[in-house]
């Protein structure tokens, strides 16, 4: 199962999400998206799961906090207590053996991130 992580920042726009997702490696065999369950309910998060066709995996913060990230922000790690959501989310969402095949990608307007984690499902 191959599923992207997304983070972003409320004021999110479709394209700054879906700009990511496609630096990442794009939506091919995705299975779902993953968020933080809080920003699940994003418009430009659903609009984005529908044109791909996927499901929204929403991960409580809790199961993010402590999952160990190839990359690192600092106001993430404050918030959210692992370095990367995009990286968590991705993680925690493809299942306990998950592995990431595509680190945290950065939108160029900075609103958004992504990553891919392919693993046996949760």
């Amino acid at each position: 199962m191959k599923v992207a992580g997304l983070g972003f920042r409320k004021d999110v726009t479709l394209a700054s999400l879906r700009e990511a997702l496609l630096a990442a490696g794009g939506p091919a065999g995705l299975a779902a998206v993953a968020t933080v369950s809080d920003k699940a309910d994003a418009e430009a998060l659903k609009q984005l799961a529908r044109e791909c066709g996927v499901p929204i995996r929403p991960i409580p913060a809790e199961t993010l906090a402590g999952i160990d990230t190839f990359t690192q922000s600092e106001l993430v790690a404050e918030k959210f207590g692992t370095g990367s959501v995009a990286e968590a989310a991705a993680l925690a969402a493809a299942g306990p053996r998950a592995r990431l095949i595509a680190t945290r990608v950065v939108s160029r307007d900075r609103t958004a991130t992504a990553a891919i984690a392919e693993g046996d499902g949760a």
